[in-house]
C-alpha cells in the first residue's frame, strides 16, 4: 500500500537528490501534497491518473480565473511568473485555442523542416570549435555546446540578433531558478520584460520573416477581436524563449551524460540497434528537461484512486520526472537509461491540449547535435567521474550545472 501522509512532503528548491525525491513522491500514492516554495499543492505522479488530469476540461492552467489563492499567492510566491504569465501556457478552454491557433503557424512543419541545415550548420561551427581547441582540453559541454546550438536556433527563428540573446539567456536563466528569493525573481521578472518590450518595439519598428514579426503582426492586425493584447503578446515570446532554449539544453546535457556513463548504450548505436531518435526519446523518459511544471488547478473534487479527493480550487503539479520512471508504465527496469526499450512513452512535453509545439523542433535540435557531435568525436569521454558532476540548484529544469568533457577525435568507430 502506498505510504499516505496528512504532512506536506517539502520538496527541496535545490533539487540536491531528485531521483530520491521522485521515488518519495511515488511512495506516497498517485498524488501527494507537497509543499513547493511554501505553497501546498498536489503532486501528481501516477502517469494514468496524470494523462487523465491533463486531459481533463475539469482541471485549468488559468489560476485568475479558476484559484481562490491566485491573488494571495501572485505577489509574494518565488515562482510567481510561472502562474501569472497571460499566454497559452495558462490559459483555459476558448482562450488557449485562440492562442494556440496564433502560435501554431510560427511552429509549423515547414518552419521547422525549413531550419535543419541551418541547425546543421550551426552544429559543424560549434564542432569546429571544440575541435580547435588544445588535444585532450577540458572543456564544458554544456556551456560551448548545448547552450549556444538552441540560443542560435531561437535567434534565427525569432529574428533576435546575438547580442540580444545573450542578455535573454541570463534572465531565462533566473526563471528556472527555484532558490531565489521572492525579491530577487521581481526583479528578474522586471528586467526579462524590459528586454521583452524593447524587442517588440524593434520588430514593430522593422518587421522580417520571423516568429517575432509574425507574432505582432497577429497582435497588430487582427480585425476581429481575436489577435494578443498587449500582456498576451509579451508573454507568449517569454514562453517561447524560455521553452526554446533551457530544456533543450538540458536534453543535450542529459542525453550525453548518459552516454557516457554506459558504453553499452554508446556499442547499440553503432551497432545499429538503435538510432538517435531512440537516444532522444529515452532520455526524454529518463531525464526529462523539466521535473515538476508549475500549476493546474481542480474545476471540482476529484476523486483519487487509493479513495481520497483533490478538493476543488486546490493547485496540482505536474510532476512529469517522477511519473516517467513510475513502474506501473516501464515495469522494473524504469530507473535504467536504455536506448533499444521498447516502449520510450513519456510526458516530457506534456499530454493534451497543451502538448508542447515546439516539440517537433527539439526533437531534430537534439538528435542533430548528438548524431554530429558523436561523429566528429566518437572517443569523446567525461573530464570527471560521473559522481562528481552536479545537478542544477532548481526543482523545475533537469540538467547539470557543467558538464567536463574531454572531444577526443581518434580512430574509433563512429556512432551512426
Amino acid at each position: 500500500m502506498p505510504e499516505q501522509s496528512s504532512t506536506p512532503l517539502v520538496l527541496d528548491p535545490a533539487a540536491s537528490d531528485h531521483h530520491a525525491e521522485h521515488q518519495a513522491l511515488r511512495d506516497r500514492g498517485p498524488a501527494t501534497r507537497v509543499d513547493l516554495l511554501g505553497l501546498t499543492v498536489w503532486s501528481v505522479t501516477d502517469p494514468t491518473l496524470l494523462k487523465q488530469l491533463l486531459t481533463s476540461t475539469q482541471v485549468s492552467k488559468d489560476g485568475r480565473a479558476h484559484w481562490p489563492a491566485y491573488a494571495d499567492t501572485v505577489s509574494t510566491w518565488p515562482l510567481a511568473l510561472w502562474i501569472a504569465v497571460e499566454s497559452m501556457f495558462t490559459a483555459y478552454g476558448g482562450d488557449h485555442r485562440r492562442l494556440r491557433r496564433m502560435v501554431a503557424p510560427a511552429l509549423s512543419a515547414r518552419r521547422v523542416q525549413d531550419l535543419r541545415p541551418t541547425v546543421e550548420t550551426i552544429v559543424t561551427t560549434l564542432l569546429d570549435d571544440l575541435e580547435a581547441r588544445p588535444a585532450g582540453e577540458s572543456v564544458d559541454l554544456r556551456e560551448h555546446f548545448a547552450y549556444p546550438l538552441p540560443i542560435a536556433v531561437l535567434g534565427r527563428l525569432m529574428g533576435i540578433a546575438d547580442s540580444q540573446l545573450r542578455g535573454f539567456r541570463n534572465v531565462v536563466d533566473g526563471v528556472f531558478d527555484t532558490t531565489a528569493t521572492t525579491v530577487q525573481a521581481a526583479e528578474n521578472t522586471a528586467s526579462l520584460y524590459k528586454a521583452l518590450d524593447d524587442l517588440i518595439a524593434a520588430k514593430r519598428a522593422e518587421p522580417a520573416d520571423d516568429m517575432t514579426s509574425l507574432l505582432i503582426a497577429a497582435r497588430d492586425h487582427e480585425g476581429d477581436g481575436g489577435g494578443f493584447t498587449d500582456g498576451e503578446l509579451r508573454d507568449t515570446l517569454l514562453l517561447m524563449i524560455s521553452a526554446g532554449y533551457e530544456t533543450t539544453v538540458n536534453v543535450i546535457d542529459q542525453a550525453v551524460t548518459a552516454l557516457l556513463t554506459d558504453p553499452e548504450q554508446l556499442s547499440h548505436l553503432r551497432a545499429g540497434r538503435a538510432t538517435w531518435d531512440d537516444v532522444v526519446e529515452e532520455t526524454l523518459r529518463h531525464e526529462p528537461a523539466l521535473k515538476h511544471l508549475p500549476l493546474r488547478y481542480a474545476l471540482t473534487d476529484i476523486a483519487l484512486p487509493d479513495g481520497r479527493t483533490i478538493p476543488r480550487g486546490e493547485a496540482i503539479l505536474a510532476s512529469y520526472a517522477a511519473a516517467n520512471r513510475h513502474p506501473d508504465w516501464h515495469g522494473p527496469t524504469a530507473d535504467r537509461f536504455d536506448v533499444t526499450r521498447l516502449n520510450k512513452d513519456h510526458l516530457a512535453f506534456g499530454h493534451g491540449v497543451h502538448f508542447c509545439l515546439g516539440a517537433p523542433l527539439a526533437r531534430m535540435e537534439v538528435a542533430t547535435a548528438l548524431r554530429l557531435l558523436f561523429t566528429r568525436f566518437p572517443d569523446i569521454e567525461l573530464a570527471v567521474p560521473a559522481g562528481e558532476l552536479r545537478t542544477l540548484p532548481t526543482a523545475i529544469g533537469n540538467g547539470h550545472r557543467t558538464l567536463p568533457v574531454r572531444p577526443r577525435r581518434t580512430t574509433g568507430e563512429p556512432a551512426r
